[in-house]
């Protein structure tokens, strides 16, 4: 038998013993922490954050998971003693709202991507926006 096998969800990795390693899907553990932090009132440290999700998970790989969502300012954290504590900087409607602006960002050609934006828009939708931007912007008054 060979060192790499492939699993059946077609994911490579070395095998332990007679399983196939496990990798999860690019952000898988992101939304999982940001879902526990969620719960939450308080900030966290890795070591809670680990304990919520339950999960044999290294303590070094929550560390990491909590210090990138940090770098890509989806939370604060806070000094606890020798650790740091981590919380969203916004709840899920907010988060996604930042995503939003974080990718309009980045075009070069804003009007372009709102015109799409708008025009792949449901009618329900359109009228949301209509309404929240000011009904002088909807032409059916």
């Amino acid at each position: 038998m060979s060192e790499r096998e492939t699993n059946p969800m077609g994911i490579r990795g070395r095998r332990r013993g007679d399983e196939p390693l496990q990798r999860r899907a690019n952000g898988a553990l992101e939304a999982r922490v940001l879902a526990v932090l969620q719960e939450v009132d308080e900030a966290l440290t890795a070591g809670e954050v680990a304990e919520r999700l339950g999960e044999d998970l290294a303590r070094t790989t929550v560390v990491t998971t909590l210090s990138r969502m940090h770098d890509k300012g989806v939370l604060t954290r806070e000094a606890r003693g020798r650790a740091f504590a981590y919380r969203p900087v916004a709840d899920s409607y907010g988060l996604t709202a930042r995503r939003m602006h974080q990718l309009l960002a980045g075009e070069s050609n804003r009007e372009a991507v709102l015109e799409r934006f708008v025009d792949e828009m449901d009618a329900g939708d359109e009228q949301l926006l209509r309404r929240l931007l000011g009904s002088d912007l909807d032409p059916g008054q």
